[in-house]
């Protein structure tokens, strides 16, 4: 489905769930889970965010798997106790506002058994608390990483079911939706980029072959029968590498998606290795982003310092991209949408307890 109108502050309805605006929460992971479950940081995190004005809020990257854990306190969602951790931190939020929660769910892959950020930066584990990791080849992410264990035929089956599983799992909990990351250098950017995709089997080889688990992913979410339920995809739009993934990689991508239940696709770029020449300026995205959508048929958001309003509304309106993916400048400065709404006289969007604030 295809927008007749891009503007910041008109709703759109993505599978009979109403987003009240065209900005989502980006995902930003916080490192700060306790046996993978949301901790107070999350309640204190989220509970902010929700209360923006934001369209929807997508939760950060979420392993569905322990080996799928980029860092030892990373959010998961891969059993009961977590699940009812998840549930109660979506009640939590849902009684403060009722805005659409989407959770994003990952496979490190080669990327996992890191230290945390703040620790040290693009740092593997080391010792006790480290752990092996997998990926579409026997290729170290970077000098100084250790080698990853390529996964065999039965190891991609059973993250395909991970995949299925945790999203099963995601809307038990209340979740109205899930974003699938395949970007950012994640197990399955891992797959799709012929950098570290280097097997010559039914997983690797040509696109049709790199995209193959992907597919596969998507061929089972197709199948969970839940009614109003949003299917996303961060998905990288090119690695800015010689031999790298191009746009048109992407377009194909997300055009085979589009026969599986693909709602929305979150176009990003780069991170299959620490250190890509990316110049990080506004909008550096966009561009390349609105050329993919000019190519395909479901819902183009992208990410990476869109801002600030009037950039944001010139973007929609122009057509360039359906909706937009902000993280850092709600954490900045959490009020600039809000205040925008205000402005506008569309004070429904705004928490009743905040409204004499206005």
């Amino acid at each position: 489905m295809k927008l007749q109108k891009k503007v910041i502050f008109e709703n759109i309805i993505i599978n009979g769930i109403n987003l009240n605006n065209r900005v989502m929460v980006s995902p930003m992971c916080q490192y700060s889970a306790n046996n993978g479950k949301p901790s107070k940081w999350h309640y204190n995190h989220l509970s902010k965010l929700i209360k923006t004005g934001a369209g929807s809020i997508i939760v950060e990257s979420t392993a569905v798997s322990k080996v799928g854990r980029i860092s030892t306190k990373d959010l998961c969602l891969y059993n009961s106790s977590q699940m009812k951790a998840h549930k109660k931190l979506i009640n939590h939020l849902k009684k403060i506002q009722n805005v659409p929660i989407i959770l994003q769910i990952s496979h490190s892959g080669r990327k996992g058994s890191s230290e945390i950020p703040w620790i040290s930066s693009n740092t593997p584990l080391k010792g006790k608390k480290s752990w092996k990791t997998i990926s579409a080849s026997s290729i170290k992410r970077d000098e100084g990483w250790p080698v990853p264990k390529k996964a065999n035929k039965s190891e991609i089956k059973k993250i395909i079911s991970q995949f299925i599983s945790t999203a099963n799992l995601a809307f038990n909990c209340g979740y109205d939706g899930v974003e699938v990351h395949i970007a950012h250098g994640y197990l399955l950017h891992q797959f799709f980029s012929p950098i570290s995709n280097q097997r010559k089997d039914d997983y690797g080889g040509n696109l049709k072959k790199r995209t193959r688990i992907i597919l596969e992913i998507f061929k089972g979410l197709s199948k969970i029968k839940k009614n109003k339920k949003i299917f996303g995809a961060r998905i990288t739009g090119k690695d800015h590498l010689e031999r790298g993934l191009q746009e048109k990689d992407c377009v194909y991508l997300i055009n085979k998606l589009t026969k599986l239940k693909l709602d929305y696709a979150c176009i990003s770029s780069g991170g299959i290795i620490p250190i890509t020449k990316l110049k990080f300026k506004k909008g550096f995205r966009v561009n390349f982003s609105s050329k993919i959508k000019s190519k395909t048929k479901v819902l183009i958001s992208s990410t990476g310092q869109i801002y600030p309003k009037k950039y944001i509304k010139n973007i929609l309106e122009k057509g360039k991209l359906d909706l937009v993916a902000v993280g850092r400048r709600f954490i900045s400065n959490p009020n600039w949408l809000s205040n925008k709404f205000r402005m506008q006289g569309k004070y429904k969007i705004i928490p009743k307890q905040y409204l004499r604030c206005y």
